[in-house]
């Protein structure tokens, strides 16, 4: 690099700016969406714009959680296995992220151990504070260079007066002393409106800024969220209390698509405001990026030309509550191909161990235009997901099946058209004569040594499509990239004789070795395709996944043809 090119970096990065969204109140108040519109906004005004997520527990990443107690596990093009807000933040920017764009308490410990070991401090004594904090500004760092970033929007987990997160509010306070004029905050905070008072309260609020205050930060803007729009009186309050203009107290009642979000911000003037409060020299609100999104906005409140959708697994109940959470992105891609499409997609969540209890009640799948089993791991509720696929299968509803519904879905061929009636994955039953699934042979050694966190075939891979099949036709491409999580494979010693019965295993690794899609061809079936893959990872509002489109298609013909 010549002397002006090193000035000109040394320029920039001494320009770029950082915003940290911290939450008040509530969990799940929407952080991870506003930091996400925030990146939208920014970017489509010009700025190059990164996005970092701190979780605040001690796992490594989110790979070894149950997804009923935290969610999807969201994978990158580099297999970082991290939180679902990752997802957010790649859907409304449009780019992949890296796992430099990714943090945890667990991963920032490990960090700092593994470099005391390594000498790296010099024989000091190494401590919480400073230490900690100071990793942790460090790879936000980090991820400014990697895209030689204009902002960097950092997310930090959990709620303001948390023991957890203190570390990572210690280290925003740090970088907003070296940085007076480069470091904002904003506060999601939640306004609740108590059924039996009938009026909306500022005071958790209140409260939240006074903890987030004696971390020795105070927010430069303030994200008042709740059920209605703010009225006036309640943002004077919040300004008088809190020590913000009015003008930084911004309303963000609900709403009915999340992609509607960046355009009530920029309604409440929050794009030019926060160009304003950070110095930062931006372009119009109006811009070719907006009115692409306002477009993609629009059409996500379409009313009419229904498609009645079943999703049929196993990671949906948490107590009383439905999960939804669990496949976020697989949610959101139907949404993107849907909305192209023209449809409305109505999705029903449905246990498949209803159909094992109750196995007359698999005639309730009669009623969808489409069938879709995400993936999972494990042995419960498998045979109601094989009773689910054969259903799809005969009576031709289009069936898309993601990695492990892409697997039982050729267990179900072999057992009820080749006629292996035991057959089976050895993740099920291992003493099964017919293996149909098994095992990867890179990943034996690791099961027997427990080797489990982020030890799967992860991330993305190159696969080569036969012409000709559905897939080809959908990606209209011979060769794809696709992000992957598992373990286990199509056998390859039954392959011949599943393909001979029928089934095309349409996509295959460049090595010609594993089976990444398998088919029905058209002529036989309206759709019965699945994926060894996830799809729905590198499904985007303004680009959705071709598979994900070829199925909806699918979906709205098939329910024609029934009327």
């Amino acid at each position: 690099m010549d002397k002006s090119s090193e000035l000109k970096l040394e320029s920039k990065v001494s320009n770029c700016k950082y915003i940290f969204v911290v939450g008040g109140v509530i969990s799940g108040v929407g952080k991870g969406i506003t930091a996400s519109s925030l990146a939208r906004i920014l970017s489509d005004r010009g700025q190059i714009v990164t996005a970092i997520k701190i979780d605040p527990y001690i796992n490594i990443d989110a790979g070894t959680m149950n997804p009923t107690e935290h969610g999807e596990v969201f994978v990158l093009d580099d297999g970082d296995e991290t939180d679902q807000d990752m997802g957010n933040y790649e859907r409304f920017l449009g780019v992949d992220l890296s796992r430099t764009n990714y943090m945890t308490t667990g991963r920032v410990y490990q960090s700092v151990i593994e470099r005391e070991r390594n000498l790296e401090y010099k024989g000091a004594c190494v401590q919480v504070v400073p230490h900690i904090p100071l990793e942790v500004i460090r790879r936000i760092e980090n991820a400014r260079d990697k895209v030689n970033a204009d902002v960097v929007l950092i997310e930090i987990g959990g709620t303001v007066g948390e023991y957890e997160n203190i570390l990572f509010l210690e280290a925003a306070r740090i970088m907003k002393l070296r940085k007076p004029n480069s470091v904002f905050f904003v506060m999601v905070s939640y306004l609740p409106v108590p059924g039996n008072i009938g009026e909306m309260k500022t005071k958790p609020t209140q409260h939240a800024v006074r903890t987030l205050n004696s971390s020795g930060i105070q927010p430069d803007i303030i994200i008042a969220r709740s059920k209605m729009p703010l009225d006036e009186k309640r943002k004077e309050k919040l300004s008088m209390f809190c020590n913000v203009p009015i003008d930084h107290v911004i309303s963000a009642p609900d709403v009915d698509s999340i992609y509607d979000i960046p355009l009530n911000f920029e309604k409440e003037g929050l794009g030019d405001m926060i160009c304003g409060t950070t110095g930062m020299t931006c372009g119009p609100a109006i811009n070719e990026g907006s009115i692409k999104w306002k477009k993609f906005a629009k059409s996500t409140h379409v009313k009419n030309n229904v498609v009645n959708i079943a999703i049929v697994g196993k990671y949906f109940n948490t107590g009383d509550f439905t999960l939804s959470d669990s496949y976020l992105s697989v949610i959101e891609a139907i949404k993107y191909s849907s909305y192209k499409a023209g449809s409305k997609p109505v999705l029903t969540w449905i246990s498949s161990m209803d159909f094992e209890k109750d196995p007359k009640s698999i005639n309730t799948l009669s009623k969808f235009d489409g069938i879709i089993v995400p993936g999972g791991f494990g042995s419960r509720g498998i045979e109601g997901i094989l009773k689910t696929i054969e259903y799809a299968r005969k009576h031709n509803i289009p069936y898309f099946g993601l990695c492990y519904g892409m697997q039982l879905m050729v267990i179900e061929y072999a057992r009820n058209v080749l006629g292996l009636k035991d057959a089976n994955t050895r993740e099920v039953n291992p003493s099964s004569k017919n293996i149909i699934i098994d095992i990867m042979e890179d990943q034996k050694d690791k099961l027997e040594k427990k080797n489990m966190g982020g030890s799967m075939r992860l991330g993305a891979y190159p696969a080569t499509l036969k012409k000709g099949t559905v897939a080809y036709k959908a990606y209209g491409s011979a060769e794809i990239s696709e992000r992957h999580r598992h373990r286990y494979e199509v056998n390859n010693a039954h392959r011949e004789a599943i393909e001979g019965a029928g089934l095309v295993f349409s996509g295959l690794s460049p090595d010609g070795k594993l089976c990444e899609i398998a088919e029905l061809p058209g002529s036989l079936h309206p759709f019965f395709l699945g994926t060894q893959f996830h799809p729905e990872f590198k499904a985007r509002p303004l680009s959705p996944h071709p598979l994900f489109t070829a199925f909806i298609k699918a979906c709205q013909k098939s329910k024609k043809n029934t009327k």
